[in-house]
């Protein structure tokens, strides 16, 4: 099977919720990450992860530039909220000459338009758990989370010593470094998540961190 070429630079574009615990897993998972976004108080936030962090409410092309996205391996936009202004910062990183492109969509059609201007599309609002449970065979997010073999988005199934316990009991943060970003439960799934929800046996949680320590935590379980 031929290697992957290593990917070091990364640019993620607004930091929902989404956007927040990607940039902080790449950043620790020791990848330089370029970050903007128009809320200051988020920018401050990341900036305990990476430097290259900040403040922009025009995504034109000079801005982009000046923050140094055209220099990146692979950049996500992570504005799916708002479709227009999502759509136009993918046209303007994919015309600035960006090897890869990724782009978060709320919808079909608006996953659709994006396909056309040539970038890849995740989904994660609208079906998180179904690609995670799939693996994303179809080489798209998840092909992109397990480059170098370092970043992963993954689910596990909840047992054992989990069940019933809460995510702040859980510490996956302090103890693993890792973030959930899904929870499915009979069939529905929810990206709210809250320090006191408990788990249960039979949840499934979607975790994004290094490959290294969702294995440990899967071991604990």
């Amino acid at each position: 099977m031929k290697k992957k070429p290593t990917v070091n630079s990364f640019g993620v574009i607004g930091l929902g919720r989404f956007g927040m615990a990607l940039a902080v897993t790449l950043a620790k998972a020791g990848k330089e990450v370029i970050v903007l976004d128009e809320c200051e108080s988020k920018v401050r936030e990341i900036r305990q992860y990476t430097d290259l962090a900040f403040v922009t409410s025009d995504l034109n092309e000079e801005s982009l530039r000046e923050a140094g996205i055209q220099n990146c391996d692979v950049v996500i936009v992570c504005i799916g909220e708002n479709m227009g202004v999502g759509i136009l910062t993918t046209m303007t990183v994919i015309d600035m000459g960006v090897p890869r492109v990724i782009s978060k969509a709320l919808t079909t059609e608006q996953g659709a338009v994006l396909k056309k201007l040539g970038a890849e599309v995740v989904y994660p609002e609208k079906d998180m758990a179904y690609l995670l449970g799939k693996k994303l065979v179809s080489n798209s997010f998840m092909d992109f989370l397990s480059l170098d073999d370092s970043v992963e988005i993954r689910q596990v199934q909840v047992s054992g010593s989990a069940n019933g316990r809460s995510i702040e009991e859980l510490a996956l943060r302090r103890n693993y470094q890792l973030n959930i970003i899904a929870i499915e439960r009979n069939h529905k799934t929810t990206i709210e998540i809250h320090p006191e929800d408990r788990l249960w046996e039979g949840d499934i949680i979607s975790v994004i961190g290094k490959v290294d320590a969702i294995d440990k935590f899967e071991d604990q379980l």
